[in-house]
């Protein structure tokens, strides 16, 4: 997919634009452009009390770990190498594990499922942190700023107007981020010349310094790494934008970024020691008196572009998923008629829920601090594992892809070790809520594994003389003119049993034309294309919707496609068979036919199969009905039950002994 609307503008991702970089700035770095909010105060917090070196060395190593985790984290790992690793110019760690999902590494989709859960945690912590964030400002200019309350009453409208789509909002997002990034470069340009010896930070000396010499140095770590935070959200960001376009505007937001770390250090390095000032976050501390209200204002909203960018990631992993089987299918809506925004409702009012439990948990965002750092760490390890896997693929020389995972490994690692000694300081809370979600993705993947193993596959061969004949014979109540099923047959002469068994078994259906319809999920992301196979001519016919992961599984649109092609080229009749209805030309009825496997006798599972099935049916009720989740409306859907197997359980018959009959 070349062509991509955001924000009601029309760009070529795959091409390098003034709009495609525009457009970058405001979807693709809300996370990490407010990362300056509290990265430097959360790293003055993290010196801790008794601390021996010197202050202005802390903060010139403190700067010289931030400007190295930006290039190495950022810049040399996201910007230049996963970029590359693009399914069809889509990124975000559920497309590279499409990627290299056929590499016969049956474990691999448990590294996704938890970089996934794990990025689906971010999407809760990062609009509690950021929105909170900017509104704390206000406390330097009212100390009794009701900050909690503001915050959810944000996060109350950032959530309720995701159903009405982002398309007219999205259009200010580009040019609301520009400023943001030019205000910040000027803040820290503004301070620079207060201490110029702060630029001894680009040195890593200062670094390795820092990290060496530091008792607290794995504290002071963790409050790094939340420089980097929304480089996962970069990447996932590519198909939106493209490689070109974000690694271009990447080089104006470094600079931004770097210019006012330096310039919230050498503020701290002037200030140090002055009344107040540990009660002071750097940030606003840079601000002139006058510039605090605006300042807010401004924040407030680059908070809300980054909170809006990371809920809308939210909603792309859980298609996303529901495509590769890890998630149950829900309704998406795209209120703004653009494919880019989709909207879940579940979704969306769930992760607003967890926001405002969180907000009310933590009530500072100093406090969220420990739980943000953490799930983003266990994404990125997870997003190195996987790129370890496509350089593989790729063939990339062996001593490049070592270097690659002992330093990247040994990064994260280390970013991960200074995050989880803050578990018990609020990091619980992201390991409780990925954990959920990882559990349920687990369990409804491994669930229709084993549903499937019990689901009886038939030859279709073998009952068309039944539906031919059942067809022509009248005595049966004609059920519909043209009766659909949803099917998950790989092979293309076989169809379910359960099928079978509705359409002859349970209330013999006969109607003029049969569909059997199913879905063959591509790796490419925006595969949109169907097969038609005339299994009995005139009456049965197999639909295969060939769906790349990120199309939308609406069967009842694409099926009415394919109904008017099947019409316009004289396939089936495009009027009612009924005389009185065709004279009107009213067209055929259709009905579907969805079939629940409901029973898997206990018998035939081990102990581990049955609690991955108890969470699977708990997971399944987290979902949508299938006819709501494929798009069809309720009025012409059937729900049936069906048993998972016709076979009787166990290898023992029971023996009769008499048989008795009585002569009234």
């Amino acid at each position: 997919m070349a062509e991509v609307t955001e924000g009601g503008h029309h760009f070529d991702i795959k091409k390098l634009s003034f709009i495609g970089v525009l457009v970058s700035l405001g979807i693709v770095f809300g996370d990490i452009g407010t990362s300056p909010l509290y990265v430097m105060k959360a790293i003055v917090n993290a010196r801790g009390i008794g601390s021996k070196m010197p202050f202005n060395e802390y903060i010139e190593g403190a700067l010289s770990c931030i400007i190295w985790t930006l290039t190495l984290q950022t810049t040399l790992k996201y910007v230049i190498i996963a970029l590359r690793a693009d399914n069809k110019g889509e990124g975000g760690i559920l497309a590279l594990f499409s990627l290299v999902k056929n590499l016969k590494k049956g474990w691999l989709y448990l590294i996704a499922i938890v970089g996934a859960a794990a990025l689906i945690a971010d999407g809760v912590i990062t609009p509690s942190l950021t929105v909170m964030s900017a509104i704390e400002g206000l406390e330097i200019y009212n100390p009794h700023t009701p900050v909690v309350p503001i915050t959810i009453g944000i996060l109350i409208l950032i959530f309720t107007v995701q159903q009405f789509g982002t398309s007219f909002i999205g259009k200010f997002f580009g040019p609301v981020m520009v400023i943001w990034f030019l205000v910040l470069g000027g803040l820290g340009l503004s301070h620079l010349s207060e201490n110029l010896e702060i630029l001894r930070s680009f040195n890593p000396y200062y670094a390795y310094k820092l990290i060496a010499n530091s008792p607290s140095a794995i504290v002071i770590l963790g409050a790094v790494f939340l420089c980097t935070t929304g480089a996962e959200a970069l990447y996932s960001d590519l198909g939106h934008c493209g490689a070109k376009n974000i690694r271009v505007s990447w080089v104006f937001v470094k600079i931004m970024l770097i210019l006012n770390y330096l310039g919230q250090g050498a503020w701290l390095l002037t200030n140090y020691g002055k009344p107040g000032f540990s009660a002071i976050n750097p940030f606003f501390g840079t601000m002139e008196e006058w510039m605090i209200v605006p300042g807010v204002i401004m924040a407030t909203a680059a908070a809300i572009i980054a909170s809006q960018a990371l809920i809308t990631g939210s909603f792309t992993i859980f298609s996303e998923a529901m495509s590769l089987n890890l998630w149950p299918n829900q309704k998406i809506d795209y209120p703004s008629g653009v494919k880019g925004q989709m909207y879940i409702p579940r979704i969306n009012w769930g992760l607003l829920i967890l926001c405002i439990i969180v907000v009310l948990h933590f009530k500072e965002s100093g406090k969220m601090e420990a739980a943000y750092g953490l799930s983003i760490t266990v994404t990125m390890l997870m997003t190195t594992i996987l790129l370890l896997f496509w350089l593989l693929k790729r063939r990339v020389n062996k001593i490049l892809i070592l270097v690659f995972a002992l330093v990247y490994m040994s990064i994260e690692l280390g970013f991960f070790s200074a995050n989880i000694i803050k578990f018990f300081e609020g990091g619980w809370i992201t390991v409780i809520l990925a954990g959920f979600i990882g559990i349920c993705m687990y369990a409804w993947y491994n669930g229709r594994s084993i549903k499937t193993q019990f689901i009886k596959f038939v030859k279709l061969d073998k009952y068309i003389p039944i539906i031919k004949d059942m067809k022509l014979d009248e005595t049966i109540p004609k059920y519909a003119t043209n009766l659909a099923y949803l099917s998950r047959a790989r092979r293309n002469d076989e169809i379910e049993s359960k099928i079978i068994y509705s359409i002859i078994k349970k209330q013999p259906k006969r109607a003029d034309h049969y569909f059997i319809l199913s879905i063959s999920n591509q790796e490419d992301p925006y595969t949109f294309k169907y097969t038609v196979d005339e299994v009995l001519p005139g009456t049965i016919y197999k639909i295969n919707f060939m769906l790349g992961f990120k199309i939308d599984r609406r069967i009842n649109d694409y099926f009415d496609m394919v109904i008017r092609d099947l019409m316009a080229d004289g396939t089936i009749p495009s009027r009612s068979s009924h005389p009185s209805l065709r004279a009107h030309n009213i067209p055929p009825d259709m009905k579907y036919v969805i079939i629940d496997n409901t029973y898997i006798n206990d018998i035939l599972l081990t102990v581990k199969e049955k609690i991955i099935m108890n969470i699977y049916n708990f997971v399944k009720y987290i979902g949508s009905d299938d006819f709501k989740a494929w798009g069809i409306t309720s009025h012409n859907v059937v729900v049936e039950s069906a048993p998972m197997t016709e076979d009787c359980v166990g290898n023992s018959k029971i023996e009769q002994c008499e048989f008795i009959r009585h002569n009234g």
